[in-house]
């Protein structure tokens, strides 16, 4: 599968085109035939998205679709040269990340009107999914994918150990205790695993452990850091005392080693997303939600980032039936279907709920039903600011610096603070 949700360094980009805020959708003229998409499924994601596009267009042969393969990395700066020229597609698929600075184009749709009619039960959509596709109370766009953290162990480790399974209540303590009982250094076996780049893939591991200390990235108004708190250093704390403390936290600098450690039993537990289940066929693995903070507020939390289909404004026919796919495409049968076809988690709740369908996913691909279940502990998002990609660089170099022993958890948060309080102050939030 993929990490594709992590993708941010393009974003900080669209702040220099100064575009205009969304559009309503509703100006211009336009035939509604022959509606394009821009999306970059590969392998069993294209062939049961071709499935649901053949079945649409053989059902609406007045409305049909026709999808284009981009590659979602470089999907925005394809957009923005699209949107330039005026032939942006009608529909395209975006990283969630983006979306603040989606929202910036002037031909970007909004869809708040759209998903607040009746049938489409907007709130069906998971909690994270929603609040990413919300950018300053205007939704623009439509869920495309959903995905969390939670901790895959290998159980023959943990036998080896003569550790009992994690259970959903454990804590943090229990954690670095087991990552530490799970640690020798003489064949080389680690506890836990961190990936250490600098990038998203740190920073957003890292925000999860704050909100389950009751902490925050910011304020409520997104005018100042707040994970210079308390839960700041507890969380970040934890991870220094495994990473420098114990040693029993590898380092993966090249975000690109962890899975093969893991899949040849050098790795005791990774805290991963769905995405790598498949990777591990060597190994007797099990999914556990993430830990909590003893006493802490924040109770057992994950974090997801999720994707989203993205409407642009061809016309007032071409809006209003590409609106009507998108609202086929996502509806409960065809998010079912595509899910079993795929592994990818429903970005819908109900769909969870459907009798058999955590059975038929765990067959498909063990152990993921564990994620579907874990959606429901996404409680929250990370800020929905264009300047969000400046913020995670000083959240990375700053997680970095701890876990490589380079600074100490208080100093290295008071001065990533004082950074992204000078990013926020610059006023391209």
């Amino acid at each position: 599968m993929r990490k594709h949700v992590l993708r941010v360094t393009f974003a900080s980009a669209l702040v220099a085109f100064g575009l205009a805020a969304c559009g309503s959708g509703t100006g211009g003229s336009g035939s509604g035939a022959g509606i394009q998409i821009w999306e970059g499924y590969t392998q069993v994601e294209a062939k049961a998205f071709a499935h649901l596009l053949a079945e649409w267009n053989a059902r609406h042969p007045d409305e049909k679709v026709t999808s284009s393969f981009v590659n979602n990395d470089y999907s925005l700066p394809k957009l923005l040269t699209a949107v330039k020229g005026g032939s942006q597609p009608d529909i395209a698929y975006v990283y969630g990340s983006w979306a603040p600075n989606v929202a910036q184009i002037q031909q970007v749709v909004n869809l708040t009107r759209v998903v607040q009619q009746p049938g489409v039960n907007w709130d069906d959509f998971w909690t994270g999914e929603r609040d990413v596709a919300t950018v300053k109370g205007k939704v623009i766009g439509i869920p495309a994918l959903v995905d969390n953290l939670a901790v895959v162990y290998n159980k023959t480790l943990f036998a080896s150990a003569h550790l009992p399974l994690p259970t959903a209540n454990w804590t943090w303590n229990d954690f670095v205790s087991d990552a530490q009982k799970l640690t020798n250094a003489a064949s080389k076996q680690y506890g836990t695993a961190y990936v250490t780049p600098g990038d998203e893939d740190t920073v957003w591991h890292w925000e999860a452990l704050l909100w389950e200390a009751g902490g925050q990235i910011l304020n409520a108004a997104n005018t100042k850091a707040a994970f210079d708190s308390p839960a700041g250093l507890q969380s970040l704390t934890t991870l220094q005392t495994m990473a420098v403390k114990d040693h029993s936290m590898y380092l993966d600098q090249s975000d690109s080693e962890y899975g093969n450690l893991f899949n040849s039993g050098k790795i005791g537990m990774l805290v991963t997303g769905p995405w790598d289940l498949a990777t591990f066929p060597n190994v007797k693995y099990g999914v556990q939600v993430m830990p909590s903070f003893p006493g802490a507020s924040g109770g057992h939390q994950t974090i997801s980032g999720p994707d989203n289909w993205v409407v642009f404004n061809n016309g007032s026919a071409r809006v209003a039936a590409a609106e009507k796919f998108l609202l086929w495409l996502t509806a409960a049968p065809q998010v079912k279907y595509f899910s079993l076809a795929t592994g990818d988690l429903p970005i819908r709740a109900s769909v969870e709920n459907a009798p058999g369908f955590l059975t038929q996913m765990d067959k498909a691909l063990p152990g993921v039903s564990a994620f579907v279940t874990n959606l429901s502990n996404v409680k929250q998002a990370r800020p929905q600011l264009a300047s969000y990609p400046k913020i995670s660089t000083v959240l990375g170099t700053m997680v970095d610096s701890v876990l490589l022993g380079k600074s100490q958890p208080r100093a290295a948060l008071d001065s990533a603070a004082q950074q992204v309080n000078q990013i926020l102050a610059s006023g391209s939030s």
